[in-house]
């Protein structure tokens, strides 16, 4: 399996609305298939460090997440994110 982790720092003027708008649509992918799992939230700490959402998903296989990366439901949600944050940061790796 693979395991995708992404973390959204939003723009300053994305309002807490939008912050919600956006977790709403990555967790409406959660049922393309190849997904085993897929969890989505706002940040709890708020440190310095902190970005603004996490989104991890858990996929059966890397076909399946390169299926996701190119899905007609995806590209536009990541099309939105990458308007709205001021950093995304992305690991993907095997367990």
């Amino acid at each position: 399996m693979i395991v995708h982790m992404v973390s959204f720092k939003y723009k300053k003027d994305f309002d807490a609305q939008a912050r919600r708008h956006h977790r709403e649509r990555l967790g409406g992918l959660r049922d393309i298939d190849g997904i085993v799992d897929l969890k989505v939230g706002g940040d709890v700490v708020g440190s310095p460090r902190s970005y603004d959402t996490g989104l991890v998903i858990t996929f059966r296989d890397r076909a399946a997440l390169d299926a996701y990366q190119i899905h007609p439901r995806h590209v536009p949600v990541a099309q939105a994110g990458s308007l709205d944050c001021d950093s995304i940061v992305a690991v993907d790796f095997e367990i």
